[in-house]
């Protein structure tokens, strides 16, 4: 098994029967692939979370059901719609609108992961067919056998040690002589619910399912050929990266680039499993592998970009010299789940950065940071960092970054804590034109 590779292929790769063909063909043209975790086709997970919100009235939840048998239709019209598939796939979108029904009358997190599972089910099992269609053994394998997680819904953590076992036992065996396809984002708590990992846990779960494997290599088939220099959608003259570290990639992830899941690289860290990105629409056109060690370690390597940013600075005249400030304010936010970014001080305030807007600072949150010091909350910010090498060690690093941004209000600056970024907030309204001016001047063709 020393050759195994594992590949996941993400919503867009499965979207229909065409997309999945070019999937089956990627994986009939490495016979070291033995394992496919495939996320639910495009689409089809946002109809599913609408449904288990239980905020939809009959007419909305019966248009939401509708779209949702009309993407499993399709694929199964192109595979001349077989009968024990059909019938199977129709069980399914049942069981979806008897849960959305519960889900209209009292929802529960517990609720929401099982309605939500039911995409990756029924895309494996659709993409088994296709393969079989092609006389291309396969075998159909819920990965809620092996992946054991806890019962913190819509975030659920998977158990490692349970995993390496159950994985040793249930899947490496069927590896053998097969390609085994299984679903990504989903697993089981210790009952037996269904929990799932997050949005883009499919990521993860190939990963995680490679390192429980020793599998030599994980490929991430997406819709874009690898990871590149910056946002394309943003900056035209951006260009896909052939390679990148792990350092490098972590970042990048964590700071906002969306081909990676911020956890995926975690376990291949772990047991250094090179990790390639590419696009199933244009496999020939190569992609990015990220490794433990590079050829190249330039200065410069990627800007990534995360909106939506708040600054918090908490000021407290008493600070200077006071012991446990610091830690009563990150006691509230870490009870409260409340995750920081960023982070400068000075003598008698603190200044800090939180993901996912304002929303977070419940009126309770508000309420025991103001016991202790006098808040100011900032918004419509956005965060950028540029990722590199041994960026804190290189003089005028600093220079060459802030001098294209004479004319641009910097609200935050945090450099020096690793050697691999340089990040820095702004408002959002020039946050793409900073972004393109960086690329031009540090990341040039």
């Amino acid at each position: 098994m020393s050759l195994l590779t594992v590949a996941k292929f993400g919503g867009t790769s499965v979207v229909d029967a065409e997309a999945m063909s070019r999937c089956a063909l990627i994986l009939e043209q490495n016979p070291d692939t033995r394992v496919a975790v495939l996320s639910a086709s495009s689409g089809v997970t946002n109809i599913l979370v609408a449904l288990a919100s239980g905020e939809q009235l009959p007419e909305a939840r019966a248009t939401l059901l509708t779209q949702l048998t009309q993407i499993q239709q399709g694929i199964l019209d192109s595979l001349g719609k077989p009968e024990m598939l059909t019938r199977h796939i129709e069980d399914i979108l049942i069981h979806i609108k008897e849960l959305s029904d519960s889900a209209a009358i009292s929802p529960t997190k517990a609720l929401h992961d099982e309605i939500v599972s039911q995409g990756e089910l029924m895309s494996t099992r659709l993409f088994v067919e296709l393969l079989r269609s092609r006389d291309t053994p396969a075998v159909w394998f819920d990965v809620r056998k092996v992946m054991r997680t806890d019962d913190r819904f819509s975030r659920a953590t998977p158990d490692l040690t349970h995993l390496t076992a159950e994985v040793e036992k249930e899947l490496a065996p069927l590896c053998a002589n097969q390609l085994v396809i299984t679903q990504g984002f989903i697993g089981s708590a210790q009952d037996g619910r269904t929990t799932t990992l997050g949005r883009g846990g499919s990521d993860f779960s190939a990963a995680l399912l490679a390192e429980a494997l020793k599998a030599q290599a994980v490929q991430i088939w997406t819709d874009v050929p690898g990871i590149y220099t910056t946002d394309p959608r943003l900056v035209s003259t951006a260009r896909p990266l052939p390679e990148i570290s792990f350092s490098e990639a972590s970042e990048m992830a964590t700071f906002g680039a969306k081909v990676l899941h911020p956890a995926t690289l975690q376990p291949a860290v772990r047991q250094q499993i090179p990790v390639f990105v590419g696009s199933s629409r244009e496999p020939q056109a190569g992609g990015t592998w990220i490794r433990n060690e590079t050829d190249s370690q330039p200065l410069f390597r990627a800007i990534a970009l995360r909106r939506n940013q708040v600054l918090l600075t908490l000021t407290n005249q008493s600070m200077f010299q006071v012991h446990g400030f610091l830690a009563e304010v990150f006691g509230i936010l870490a009870k409260h789940k409340i995750s920081v970014d960023l982070i400068t001080t000075s003598v008698i305030s603190v200044s800090l950065t939180l993901d996912s807007g304002a929303e977070v600072l419940t009126e309770e949150v508000r309420d025991e940071l103001a016991k202790h010091c006098h808040l100011q909350v900032e918004q419509d910010l956005a965060l950028i960092a540029l990722i590199g090498n041994r960026m804190s060690e290189i003089s005028g690093t600093g220079t060459q970054v802030f001098s294209a941004l004479s004319d641009v209000n910097v609200r935050m600056i945090c450099y020096g804590a690793s050697a691999h970024n340089l990040c820095f907030l702004v408002p959002e309204a020039d946050a793409e034109r900073v972004v393109d001016t960086l690329h031009q001047r540090l990341l040039p063709a």
